[in-house]
Order: structure tokens, then sequence, then C-alpha cells
């Protein structure tokens, strides 16, 4: 699966459960951490996790694996590593508390409207 796959993929995964201003970030040139951040948040910690899981359920049905996961006890910030690919699902107040957008600012935006419906 090349990485633009599971970007689309994980995009698609969490527009179809609901997620909410889902970004993507290009932060290849800025760090070693990953190539990219997708960010997402639910409105519930319940549907945090159920955002998180099915990232995760849909990738594994196609052979990938997170490398490590974060969050879950709380279900308020959920990481999952995919190596070049990082997403971070968050409770609706915890991401704007931390507000990943701002922090990682020098990062490209992905325009990614095509693969996400509009509400």
């Amino acid at each position: 699966m090349t990485q633009n796959e599971m970007l689309e993929k994980i995009i698609t995964t969490l527009d179809k459960k609901k997620a909410e201003d889902i970004q993507a970030i290009n932060i290849r040139d800025l760090t070693i951490i990953a190539d990219y951040f997708i960010i997402a948040n639910g409105n519930s910690t319940t549907q945090t996790k159920a955002l998180a899981d099915e990232v995760e359920y849909q990738l594994s049905q196609l052979g990938v694996e997170p490398t490590r996961t974060e969050g879950y006890a709380g279900s308020t910030w959920i990481i999952l590593d995919y190596s070049d690919i990082v997403v971070h699902i968050f409770y609706k107040e915890t991401r704007e508390f931390y507000s990943l957008e701002r922090l990682w600012s020098d990062g490209k935006q992905l325009d990614i409207s095509k693969l996400i419906t509009e509400n």
C-alpha cells in the first residue's frame, strides 16, 4: 500500500464515521517524526475511540498495523502511529487546547476536499 493510498483510506474512514474537521498536514520537511499528521476530532470520548478503532480495523484489513498506539485509556487524544503517517484523534475540547494545527503551521496543509463528504 502506498503512502497516498494510506492517507486516502484514513481520511475516508474518518469521514465515513463522522469525524469533524479532518486535517492532513505534510510535515516531511520539518521533522523526522513522520511525513504526515492527520488530525480529526469526535464529540465524545466514545466517538473518539470509535474513530480510532475504525481506522485501525480498516487498515488492518489491508495488512497495515500501527507501530504504536497511545491514549485509548482516556480517549481524549488517541494517537495511531503508522511510521510515516501519524493519526491524531481528539475529543473536541482537547483538540482546541493543544491546537496541533497551530504548532505545526509551518507544514503544508493538504487539500482533502475530494475525499470528504459535505455535511
